[in-house]
Order: C-alpha cells, then sequence, then structure tokens
C-alpha cells in the first residue's frame, strides 16, 4: 500500500501545493478512486438538492445567519458560556492549538485514564489533538468509519466528509488485516473487500472500545447560543455511542460554529445533510446540553477554539470563510480537488475551502500556505454549490494579492504588515510594467507593433520565472497586426479618423 500524504501538514518541510499535486497526479489509482466517488456524490447532492423549491432561499438564509452571527460573536461566545455553565458544564477558552491541547490533556489525566474515544471532528485533526495525547501517554481511538480507516493506515484524512476517499476496498481490506490487531480486536479470518464485511469489522473492533471508554472527545456542528446546546450530526452511530456512554465528555469546538438561537438551526438542519451526504434528513442527529443526571455524561467540558479565527475574523473579504458549515459540497465539484486529492493541500481542510481557511488560520509564512490561494482554476463551481454562499474565488483572488503584494494584515491579534512572500519578484515587476504600458497608449501601441513584427522569432515557452507558467499553457499567437491598426485600416475614414 502507497499514500499520497507528503510530511506534515503545514510545517516547513511539506512542499508546495504544486510540487505535492504534480506526485498526486501520477498515481492513477488515487485519481481513479478520486473521480469515482466525487462524481458519484455530487450527483445525488444535486438531485437531493432539487427536491427544494426553496434552496435559494435557504442558502440565503444560512448566509445571513452566518455573518449576523460573526458579527455579533462577542455576545454569542458570553452567552454560550453562561448557558453552558448553567447547564452543569465547564466552558475552557483556548487561544492556539497548544492550549487546545493542553486543557484537552489535562482534563483526561485528571480522571486517571489513559485512553479516549473520539467522534470525527476537524476541529481536533487541525490542532493536531492525536499526536499531542500520544504524547502524554494518552491512546485516542477513532471511532468513524473513515477515520478508523486514516489511522489504522498511519495515513491522513484526505476529504472532509469522507477522510479516506483515496482508499478503495481492496487498500481498507489490507489494511484492516494487518493494523487492526495492534489497536484491539483483530480483523476476521478470511476478510474479504465487501463492503458489508468491513462494516461488519469495523463494528467489532470499535464495540469494545465503546463499552470499554470511560472519557470522550468530540468537536460539534453548531452550538445554539441560547441554550448552550451542542449539535453533533453524522450517518454511523458512533457519535451517539461517544456522545452517550462515556462518565466525562469533552468537546472541542471553533468560535465560528455558534447559531444564536434553535430557529436558526432549522435552516441548518435542511441545508447540510442534502450538501453532505444528499441525505433529506441526517441519519443521526445528537443534541446535549450540560450534564442531567442519570442520562448521558456525569462531567462535560467545552473547549471554544481560537486558532486563528480572530484574526480571519478581522479580514472583510476572508471571513466569509468562518461561514462554512464543513457540508464538502466544494470539493467534490473541484477539478483540481478531483485530480490532485486532498493530502496535496498540506492541511485538514482540503479543497477549495480549504485553500482559503488555512492560509488565514495559519498565515501565508509557510511554503505551502503561499501556495494554496493559487491551488484553483477560479471556475467558480465552488461557489454555486455552497450551501452559505461563500465567494472562494473572491476569496483566493483576494489572497494571492496578500501573497504577491504583502500589506496589512491581524496575527495573533495584532495588527502587522506582511511582507510580499518569495518567488513573485517577477511577477510584480510584470505587472508593474503592465500598467505603465496600459496607462500610455503611444507605448502600448509601439509595443503591439513591435511584437506583431517580430511573432516568427517568438518562444514557444517562457524563459526564467515565466517557464512555471507557460508549461502548463500555451502561449497564446500574436496576431499579424495588432487591432487598432487593423481597425484604422477596414474601419477608418479618409481622414484617419475612425467611422462611427
Amino acid at each position: 500500500m502507497s499514500t499520497t500524504f507528503l510530511g506534515m501538514p503545514g510545517s516547513p518541510a511539506f512542499p508546495s501545493f504544486p510540487r505535492a499535486a504534480h506526485e498526486a497526479v501520477r498515481d492513477t489509482t488515487l485519481r481513479g478512486n478520486l473521480r469515482h466517488a466525487t462524481h458519484t456524490i455530487r450527483a445525488k447532492r444535486a438531485a437531493a438538492v432539487a427536491e427544494l423549491p426553496d434552496w435559494a432561499e435557504l442558502r440565503e438564509a444560512g448566509r445571513q445567519i452566518k455573518d449576523h452571527t460573526l458579527r455579533h460573536l462577542d455576545r454569542y461566545l458570553v452567552q454560550v458560556e453562561e448557558a453552558v455553565t448553567a447547564a452543569g458544564g465547564t466552558v475552557h477558552w483556548a487561544v492556539d492549538a497548544d492550549e487546545a491541547n493542553r486543557i484537552v490533556a489535562d482534563l483526561v489525566k485528571a480522571t486517571g485514564e489513559s485512553e479516549v474515544v473520539k467522534v470525527k471532528s476537524m476541529a481536533t485533526q487541525e490542532i493536531g489533538l492525536n499526536e499531542a495525547l500520544q504524547a502524554e501517554g494518552i491512546r485516542a481511538y477513532e471511532t468513524d468509519l473513515a477515520e478508523l480507516i486514516v489511522q489504522l493506515g498511519h495515513d491522513r484524512p484526505s476529504h472532509i466528509l469522507v477522510p479516506a476517499i483515496h482508499r478503495n476496498r481492496g487498500e481498507i481490506r489490507d489494511i484492516f488485516r494487518s493494523e487492526m490487531d495492534r489497536w484491539g480486536r483483530p480483523a476476521p479470518e478470511g476478510l474479504s473487500d465487501t463492503p458489508a464485511e468491513l462494516a461488519e469489522a469495523a463494528r467489532l473492533h470499535l464495540r469494545e472500545k465503546f463499552l470499554r471508554a470511560r472519557v470522550a472527545v468530540s468537536g460539534a456542528n453548531f452550538v445554539v447560543a441560547e441554550t448552550g446546546t451542542l449539535v453533533v450530526v453524522e450517518s454511523e452511530g458512533n457519535g451517539r455511542m461517544c456522545l452517550t456512554l462515556p462518565e466525562t465528555l469533552i468537546s472541542v469546538v471553533g468560535i465560528e460554529k455558534i447559531v444564536p438561537t434553535w430557529r436558526d438551526l432549522e435552516v441548518f438542519l435542511q441545508t447540510l445533510p442534502r450538501s453532505s451526504t444528499a441525505e433529506r434528513m441526517n441519519p443521526y442527529t445528537s443534541m446535549w446540553t450540560g450534564t442531567t443526571d442519570g442520562d448521558g455524561p456525569e462531567t462535560f467540558h467545552l473547549v471554544l477554539l481560537d486558532n486563528g479565527r480572530t484574526d480571519t475574523l478581522a479580514d472583510e473579504v476572508g471571513r466569509q470563510a468562518l461561514r462554512c458549515i464543513r457540508c464538502s459540497a466544494c470539493l467534490n465539484v473541484c477539478p483540481v480537488y478531483e485530480r490532485a486529492g486532498g493530502h496535496a493541500y498540506g492541511s485538514v481542510y482540503p479543497g477549495p475551502i480549504g485553500a482559503i481557511l488555512s492560509p488565514q488560520l495559519r498565515g501565508t509564512a509557510s511554503e505551502i500556505d503561499a501556495s494554496l490561494p493559487y491551488a484553483s482554476s477560479l471556475c467558480g463551481a465552488c461557489y454555486e454549490v455552497c450551501p452559505v454562499a461563500i465567494n472562494i474565488p473572491e476569496v483566493l483572488v483576494h489572497l494571492r494579492e496578500r501573497v504577491v503584494e504583502g500589506g496589512p494584515a491581524t496575527r495573533a491579534g495584532n495588527k502587522v504588515l506582511l511582507r510580499p512572500a518569495k518567488g513573485h519578484a517577477a511577477e510584480r515587476a510584470a505587472m508593474r510594467a503592465a500598467r505603465w504600458a496600459l496607462t500610455r497608449p503611444g507605448a502600448l501601441l509601439g509595443g503591439q507593433r513591435l511584437a506583431s513584427r517580430t511573432r516568427r522569432f517568438h518562444p514557444r515557452t517562457l524563459p526564467g520565472p515565466g517557464r512555471a507558467w507557460s508549461g502548463s499553457r500555451d502561449l497564446p499567437p500574436v496576431p499579424t497586426e495588432p487591432f487598432r491598426d487593423w481597425w484604422q485600416r477596414t474601419h477608418g475614414t479618409p481622414g484617419g479618423k475612425d467611422a462611427t
């Protein structure tokens, strides 16, 4: 078995997106897996969305609810803390990944336990919680089927909704056979690659962990501010087991996951299932408010995670990325993601949303984060399917400008002036030259005439820094004469003035 994962996401050693994607597209098995899965999911989603005559209105309602919440996030965060505390829970605030990991590790150690079961959570993947707990002698077991496959395969998620989308059934069977016994109950003898047998093997493997675990870790899809209620939507039932059986529940939630009221939640419980799994209604929707004697966990902790979200909120253009409800619809229609796969993005947030979210949460100092805004053809398909109307192409262009030109930004809560990223000097020089020429008609016409007369000697590829651009594109042929000369020749008047 092979994996396309290259290095630790976001680390200085991780290659830029173009280099990582160059390796990924050579993997024909990976491309076949991605093509089959994404085409199937997006076709089902389109059918599910078409059933609702008011989909456009729901989409707009979701956008407005999210924008309103982000504008008043300070007030709603305080309301969440008050409501969760009143319901018997404890709220912790984490400014970054290190602080969140430290809080969770300390809470687990306080119980005397050395293992936890986990509900699928992008936030805990984002902060590297499993690795942090392992360093503290605590073993974290993923219980979502796809996350289990990724964990057993010593791999990384490559899709928001389907983390193991890059694996086929044969690869999953081999992973189960070779790795399950190292984590608990081994795979059955003679395990085949049929979906039913693979699912049963995972069910038997996980059941003993559900029944033994005393501590669980989750994220949340939404937090209802008016009551302090957390909401997890999932399709397998593993979340329900983690959220009800253990004695202690720790939920790590990004501060952008808040919705003000139950009425607001109703909108997203319609749009999220149809946009993600193409279902009219989510199979398992678990909700809990603090603690209740004799029902569910005895102790509940909510860790509210910032980790760059406040900095993102300060960007008037980029903040719309915080509307994301993690449906993954944008990944399933993206031609770049379909060919490169999720690992090339160097983030737990792959695809178009990752290309705008990761550089804002982490900054653009690393090679991978500086390259992510360019991981797009700007075709706009992601914007068309987004259930909360995030204009991803607009943010991509905005972030490209930040990478090339630098400029003001907010990092760690402080206003800073970013320096232009390395490797873009030629691009900046070309744009300045273009601006100079386009504001001087005489110089522009002279350059066009010179280019037309020397067209026979033009190279097919650009030299120097331009080689990267022309290496994947055909240079457009230069016409035999400039447009203005042609217009004057064919439509001009004898006096030299253009005909009107």
